[in-house]
């Protein structure tokens, strides 16, 4: 099978910027071609066109046309016109894009069109209470109507996307997967104990509860640090520009001085950090299926989230995780504690973790289940 994918970031040597949806697009890409599967991905919004193969992926870097007005539309248009000479040299059986800002409102692919739910914008508005722009609602709903077949990496996605598009459609939970032969845990070189968040730094993600859960563990445990990766961002609701200086000012002077903001690394090396970590944090808001959890239970570390809707599909409370709610500062800080303290429960939490991982979130399960769902569809378009 030839299997398209849109997206607008991916991790290929010269990316600048991957954001959670672009690695679990080559994550399940992988886990394609090792099934013997031809995948080819169109990358929009890139700084040039061209064309290469990585990795086994044929990949079609796709620069956006601009023209006051009409930019979104030439560049849907573009993508089509990229799609459809492959597809007229290279058949595609199936091309798959994400629900964000409904790219694909305006494209025809001349075969089965899929989306799979990772949060639109207006899902994501719904959940941190903001108003969505008129313009991406009414291009995500046209998108997901159009779609010959639905895909959402968590139920609790799919129903909520239902909800706020008012629509009926059925889809099929799929969640995002993991390569595990890049995901093999390390002994940590690290001899301190460390707290690491990697992710956005903007509010969503709830790092703006981080601080308070920190003044309270380094009362507990001195001599503990904090690491955070991540791409800082303005604030859009206080309009400040910099989420990580308004952190900043929430550390006590002491827990400030174990801190250490280390900005956007590259890929490789996060994995790097993640194994040095004693403990990794999430107190999001608003997440989908979260990449950044399940890499960091894939390599068998414990881990203390939010336990909001998506939480209940990944995170067995006490088992592989534990799960509270952000804004509960002193039992999010009690579970991290008790995590640095007691080895014999964080190594038992470790060892679930991973075990989750390998049995429902591999892309050697993952992949295995996409390919049933596009047989699927591509047998009912074809009636």
């Amino acid at each position: 099978m030839h299997i398209g994918f849109i997206t607008s970031h991916f991790p290929f040597h010269d990316s600048k910027s991957v954001g959670g949806i672009g690695t679990s697009i080559k994550n399940l890409s992988d886990g394609l071609v090792n099934l013997g599967h031809t995948v080819s991905v169109f990358v929009y919004g890139q700084e040039t066109d061209k064309n290469f193969i990585e990795d086994n992926l044929k990949i079609y870097k796709i620069k956006n046309v601009k023209f006051k007005g009409l930019s979104w539309f030439l560049t849907r248009k573009k993508i089509e016109t990229v799609i459809r000479r492959v597809n007229d040299c290279d058949a595609l059986d199936i091309v798959e894009a994400p629900d964000w800002e409904g790219i694909t409102s305006f494209i025809k692919t001349r075969c089965p069109l899929v989306i799979r739910l990772n949060g639109s914008d207006t899902y994501f508005c719904h959940l941190d209470g903001r108003k969505v722009k008129l313009k991406n609602k009414f291009h995500e709903k046209r998108a997901l109507e159009k779609a010959d077949g639905i895909i959402s990496v968590s139920q609790y996605t799919g129903d909520l996307t239902n909800k706020v598009f008012n629509l009926q459609k059925e889809i099929v939970v799929i969640p995002n997967g993991i390569n595990l032969k890049n995901f093999q845990p390390k002994p940590a070189v690290e001899k301190s104990q460390v707290i690491l968040y990697f992710g956005g730094i903007i509010r969503k993600k709830g790092v703006l509860e981080i601080p308070h859960y920190f003044n309270r563990v380094i009362q507990k445990i001195p001599k503990t640090r904090m690491i955070l990766i991540g791409k800082d961002m303005p604030d859009k609701i206080s309009g400040n520009a910099s989420t990580l200086q308004m952190m900043e000012g929430l550390f006590s002077d002491e827990a400030l001085k174990r801190v250490a903001f280390l900005g956007s690394v590259p890929y490789q090396e996060i994995k790097k950090h993640i194994n040095n970590a004693t403990v990794c944090i999430f107190p999001s808001y608003a997440e989908a299926m979260p990449v950044s959890w399940l890499e960091a239970m894939a390599l068998e570390k414990a881990i203390v989230a939010s336990n909001i809707g998506w939480s209940n599909e990944i995170i067995e409370e006490g088992v592989n995780g534990f799960k509270v709610q952000p804004d509960k500062h002193d039992d999010f800080a009690k579970r991290i504690v008790m995590l640095l303290e007691n080895e014999e429960l964080r190594k038992m939490i470790e060892i679930n973790a991973g075990r989750t991982i390998a049995t429902k979130f591999s892309t050697e399960v993952t992949a295995i289940q996409s390919i049933k769902f596009y047989n699927d569809i591509i047998a009912q378009y074809n009636d």
